[in-house]
């Protein structure tokens, strides 16, 4: 909760799930409050790593189909993927 608050100065109580990966990249910590206290999930890959930033520049927000992409060993960047349509002037 302090590395939420103190080193990124985000809100650790927020609507939010955190995301930390550990050093060899094949383990993976969700930091997650639901109201009355912190939820910590951990998840170890048996074999191969998880897509992780390697600077805070890569550092963003993930949509739920990303998060399902990364939790099972995929890039969160699917280029075969179908992009969400961006709005157009008519």
């Amino acid at each position: 909760m302090a590395v939420i608050r103190d080193n990124f100065q985000m809100d650790p109580f927020s609507n939010a799930v955190f995301l930390f990966c550990g050093r060899k990249k094949n383990t993976m910590k969700a930091l997650y409050f639901d109201r009355d206290g912190f939820v910590l999930l951990q998840k170890r890959l048996d074999n191969g790593k998880f897509q992780w930033p390697r600077n805070a520049s890569e550092v963003r927000p993930l949509t739920r189909q990303e998060f399902r992409w990364l939790m099972e060993g995929l890039s969160i960047d699917q280029p075969k993927a179908i992009q969400p349509a961006k709005g157009r002037d008519f």
